[in-house]
């Protein structure tokens, strides 16, 4: 199953998502002159029920939610959803409400990014 692979600079915060990574000594991908670091998602030390992406079964799609605050300095960025071939990604900003729909495909992980405590993931049963 595609699992959705995210590189984050760690000076000026740029994300990246990763296609494919080089597998090379002494490479891979750099941003302020360093190596970017890839976020290992539910790893942050912050609370759980407010960032992990729940979701409901709707016919052939999934409704993904994520309870959490929508202010200026703490919101959920995006939403996306990896499976077989397949990603999908919805971005938001505060005062939106964190809510996106992509197709069910049983076994794909759906993930949230959270602009203080970064990424998070859930299994799609």
């Amino acid at each position: 199953m595609k699992e959705l692979v995210i590189k984050k600079c760690l000076k000026c915060r740029a994300l990246v998502e990763v296609l494919e990574d080089c597998n090379c000594d002494n490479c891979g991908i750099r941003c302020c002159g360093e190596p970017m670091t890839e976020l290992k998602p539910n790893s942050v030390d912050a609370a759980t029920e407010k960032h992990v992406p729940v979701y409901e079964v709707a016919q052939n799609s999934i409704v993904v939610k994520v309870n959490h605050v929508m202010e200026e300095d703490h919101y959920i960025e995006w939403i996306a959803m990896a499976g077989n071939d397949t990603i999908g990604k919805k971005f938001f900003r505060p005062g939106d409400n964190p809510i996106a729909t992509f197709p069910y495909i049983k076994g794909s992980k759906i993930y949230a990014y959270c602009n203080k405590h970064s990424l998070w993931k859930a299994d799609v049963e």
